[in-house]
């Protein structure tokens, strides 16, 4: 396959560079910003470039960013905007890196490089923090810098068999004719954004685009499919494998004896999480039969760290989730390099955006947004 050179790229908060998996070919990364060296590390093992600049976003001048690129990708963090976090919002420390962000593009536009187009990818918690407030105050930012703002909200459960609702807010000079809509509607507007998007100021409301995104095709692929064979040595002893099952509630224990008797061999995510029962702290496992892994998240503890629960017959085994298997459900090709040590790569994906969907957000929106032209393709 034979490509022109994509539009440039900026890829801030990049990480591991899943987003440039899917921006690619069609954008070309020219620079790549993240805090974390062993994600930079873990970006450079994958690219081999020298577009990586390690570093705090806020330590960053215009001076750093080669020419003028059409698009600005950022994945700010999560932490202060997740319902696993603390929900400080985007006054905090990590989440506040967007300001970093922002304060950035400004200084580019006062010499008249700034992108044409913004991506930014963040947990749709970003809607309800401190009542829609963070949001709306994200949108006003970019609205004051001349773009025209909207947002999406996706599931890569769509894409790849893994439950993953983020938010997108893309943000554009232009909106041009056939990428918008009057109001909300499909899939990708949400009645939590359309809701929030309600309570904004008048003048801030009737500026926010409603972005035309297309439904993609119906995945085909299940959790049991990404797979590997399992060695003997990765499976929980059958002790660990019974403490889980007694972790669960009567009516998880109820479905998993339903799937042993039917004889099916099946694959379930399992995490461990608290919950208040009668008004006390219990911990419990809980599984999904649905052909999905749940959410990938960084490994900060063990109850964070997803385990599958293999039902075959009256059989039970479980194990953890494997680095590579964590990366097929991100969409990363098996060739894209691993970091060394599972506690990393668990990590590296935990953080990441799913790669699919930025491909399909990139082909049915930013690419025409930016006024790039998609790559060329060679039989």
């Amino acid at each position: 396959m034979h490509r022109d050179s994509g539009a440039p790229l900026y890829e801030f908060f990049a990480g591991g560079g899943l987003a440039r998996l899917g921006l690619e070919p069609d954008f070309t990364c020219v620079f790549a910003n993240d805090i974390d060296p062993a994600k930079a590390a873990a970006y450079r093992a994958a690219f081999a470039g020298e577009e990586m600049r390690v570093g705090d976003v806020w330590d960053l001048g215009a001076a750093d960013l080669p020419g003028k690129a059409a698009l600005a990708w950022a994945s700010f963090p999560c932490q202060d905007l997740s319902l696993a976090g603390n929900r400080r919002g985007l006054a905090a420390p990590r989440s506040g890196a967007f300001w970093g962000f922002h304060r950035l593009i400004e200084k580019l536009a006062h010499e008249k490089r700034a992108p044409d187009v913004l991506a930014l990818e963040n947990v749709t918690g970003l809607l309800s923090s401190h009542a829609g407030a963070d949001f709306s105050a994200l949108v006003a930012a970019l609205d004051g810098l001349g773009y025209r703002v909207g947002a999406l909200e996706i599931d890569a459960a769509l894409f790849v068999p893994q439950s993953r609702p983020r938010l997108f807010v893309i943000a554009s000079r232009t909106v041009p004719a056939g990428l918008a809509v009057s109001g909300p509607t499909g899939p990708f507007h949400s009645h939590a954004l359309r809701n929030v998007v309600a309570r904004m100021p008048d003048a801030l409301r009737k500026h926010f685009v409603w972005w035309r995104l297309e439904a993609p095709p119906a995945r085909n692929t299940r959790l049991i499919d990404l797979l590997d064979e399992t060695p003997d040595d990765a499976w929980d002893a059958p002790e660990k494998t019974e403490k889980l099952l007694q972790q669960m509630s009567p009516l998880q224990r109820q479905r998993v004896q339903a799937i042993q008797a039917s004889g099916r061999r099946d694959v379930g995510g399992v995490f461990r999480r608290i919950r208040i029962e009668h008004g006390e702290r219990v911990q419990r496992a809980e599984a999904r039969f649905d052909g999905i892994a749940g959410c990938l998240r960084t490994p900060a503890g063990g109850s964070s760290r997803q385990m599958l629960l293999f039902v075959e017959g009256q059989q039970l085994r479980s194990r953890l989730i494997s680095p590579r298997e964590a990366a097929r459900l991100m969409g990363a090709p098996d060739h894209y390099p691993l970091p060394e040590g599972q506690t990393a790569a668990l990590h590296l994906f935990g953080d990441a955006v799913c790669a699919p969907v930025v491909r399909w957000l990139s082909q049915q929106l930013l690419v025409p947004l930016a006024g790039a032209a998609p790559a060329k393709k060679s039989a």
